[in-house]
């Protein structure tokens, strides 16, 4: 019975314990709060305004209990003694025999305390914002000076980890400590050491590691999702790095990140204005440690980012860091290199995955050297009529286009990109007829060995390479080889269905297709088609095609366009008499269109 009273005991106190705390009004804390600051014989204040800094106590409240903490705390928080030293047997020596140490430690633990119901409360879901981003303010004003006046990275940590893992969704949090706090190059810096430790985290308690894409619906594997969409957010917000100017550039929230990481001195009082030749000596090495905090932000960068991208990334993270990569993630990294077996392995998907992925690994070949021998044939392999609807397809089509401009490329896989892209134009909507129009004329003009297709002697071909077949045939039926040939006249040896580029048979075929669209349905897709026959035969006076014209077109802006244009003839049916019959009997004959009049039908009418 005796476990029972204790229990029993404790909930009764606690219970006249929180009617006390309910009792007291806000001026009362103010009153607490200014004894504290006054005497240190006032200093048992500090336990009872700890007691509102509590997800159910009024936000007004906790304001004003957490005003009084700080004020006390920031202060002396540099002379505390460390967390560790509570624990070692020393320690508890040195603690029995000095009053002051006792002291101090004692505040030391009500610190911790603090920090600990701060982190709980920033995250808790019955927190207001306001007070959420007064929270986060404290525990920001606290890691800058928790540290002995340097850099508190343990407690920054503890808040991120805090904020990654938890169910709520906290984006207003994470929006002002990335709007606020991000600026200063420490506090990037810490971010990335404390995301790299986060995922690693997060991929060893990942029992599923074979997955890189988490699926819509899986709910064992909400939790994981959320905590990856954070630290994306987190990750997304960082300014990029650039380089770091000594003037513009380096902006610290807490003293002594420099000098501890690259040995970075400020100028004494007595040297500035004096002796110039000191001055000039500590700026260089200044500069120098600036490109020190340069690479190793970049080093940071790298880590948090190869490391975050090991994990299983949910559909829409991933195709959110698939169009961002080429220009917010690789000009910042140690070594882009190092993302090819993320982008390959991205390409090597397919569908919507593989054109985002193109974007970062045509950079990575075209920059970095990167040699990937399979990419014309899976870039070969996305030309499906779909591609013309997607939604990035505008920067799909630019980079397609950019990814065959060099003249190196062979003949058969220009004629190979060339015929694909004339087969999709009969199925495509008009604005894909226009962007392909476009792509062959720049294909035309860059590889003249596939001038070929524009007008090929499929009867010339047929007796260079049939002429066996057609001898026989002369003994067998008694036809000639003419016979033969005319009745391939109407075959197109390019296998659409074929993968591979070299099987494709596309230079022994002809553009057909393209001359198929002189007689399109839309006006500017025949317009545009013969236009640009004219620069095919005058080259020297003729360009190559923007794509980024074309790219982003629809059925709305070949609307608007035609809208626009000013037409200057005008077709118009004149009739001398009305006319009494919607077709001619010339245009069928056999048939009559006359009615009888006197039908009851008819009449009826």
């Amino acid at each position: 019975m005796a476990p029972k009273r204790s229990k029993t005991a404790i909930k009764t106190k606690k219970h006249q314990h929180q009617k006390k705390i309910q009792k007291r009004s806000r001026s009362d804390l103010k009153t607490l709060g200014h004894q504290l600051l006054s005497s240190r014989a006032h200093v048992n204040n500090l336990p009872i305004l700890l007691t509102y800094i509590s997800p159910t106590s009024p936000p007004s409240y906790i304001v004003e209990s957490l005003i009084s903490l700080q004020s006390f705390f920031s202060p002396i928080i540099s002379t505390l003694p460390p967390s560790s030293s509570l624990s070692s047997s020393n320690g508890a020596a040195t603690v029995a025999s000095d009053p002051e140490v006792v002291y101090r430690t004692w505040l030391r633990s009500k610190f911790d305390e603090l920090v600990k119901s701060l982190i709980v409360l920033a995250v808790s879901p019955q927190c207001e914002e306001t007070v959420r981003e007064v929270v986060l303010d404290t525990l920001m004003e606290f890691v800058k000076l928790g540290n002995g006046g340097k850099f508190f990275s343990a407690l920054y940590h503890k808040l991120i980890q805090a904020i990654v893992n938890s169910s709520l969704d906290v984006e207003y949090l994470l929006e002002s400590l990335a709007s606020t706090y991000f600026k200063y190059i420490d506090v990037r810096y810490f971010t990335f050491i404390t995301v790299e430790k986060l995922c690693k985290t997060l991929e060893s308690n990942n029992s599923s590691g074979d997955k890189s894409v988490i699926e819509e619906g899986d709910d064992s594997k909400a939790s994981l999702e959320c905590s990856i969409r954070k630290i994306h957010f987190i990750l997304s917000r960082i300014p990029p790095l650039g380089n770091v100017d000594k003037d513009a550039a380096i902006e610290m929230w807490s003293a002594g990140f420099l000098s501890k990481e690259c040995g970075l001195q400020e100028q004494p009082e007595h040297i500035k204005g004096k002796d110039t030749q000191k001055q000039a000596e500590i700026s260089t090495r200044n500069d120098v440690s600036l490109v020190i905090v340069s690479k190793k932000m970049k080093l940071k960068f790298t880590k948090a980012w190869m490391s975050f991208l090991r994990l299983p990334l949910p559909l829409e993270v991933y195709k959110e860091v698939l169009i961002n990569l080429h220009q917010a993630v690789i000009p910042s990294l140690s070594n882009p290199v190092m993302l090819c077996d993320f982008l390959t392995r991205s390409y090597d998907i397919g569908g919507v995955v593989s054109v985002m992925a193109l974007s970062g690994l045509f950079v990575l070949m075209t920059k970095y050297g990167l040699e990937y021998p399979n990419f014309y044939e899976k870039l070969y392999a996305l030309l499906i009529p779909s591609i013309f609807m997607a939604k990035h397809r505008a920067k799909f089509l630019e980079l397609l286009d950019s990814c065959l401009k060099s003249p190196l490329l062979p003949a058969y896989l220009a004629a190979a990109f060339t015929k694909k892209l004339s087969r999709l134009s009969l199925g495509v909507p008009p604005s894909g007829a226009l962007v392909i129009i476009a792509l062959v004329h720049n294909l035309l003009r860059r590889h003249p060995s596939i001038n070929c297709l524009v007008h090929q002697e499929i009867a010339e071909q047929t007796d260079q390479d049939d002429t066996k077949s057609g001898q026989e045939s002369v003994s067998s039926d008694g036809n000639t080889g003419v016979d033969m040939t005319r009745e391939k006249q109407g075959v197109d040896l390019f296998n659409d269905e074929e993968s591979d580029p070299m099987k494709s048979n596309a230079m022994r075929s002809s553009l057909w297709e393209i001359d198929t669209l002189r007689h399109h349905y839309c006006p500017p897709v025949s317009r545009f088609v013969l236009s640009l026959e004219n620069d095919l035969t005058v080259r020297a006076k003729t360009t190559e095609v923007s794509i980024g014209d074309f790219s982003s077109g629809s059925y709305a802006t070949i609307f608007r366009e035609e809208m626009r244009r000013r037409v200057k003839q005008v077709p118009l049916a004149f009739y001398k008499a009305t006319p009494t019959l919607l077709f001619s009997e010339a245009d069928f004959p056999g048939w009559t269109f006359n009615y009888d009049e006197s039908h009851e039908d008819i009449k009826s009418l």
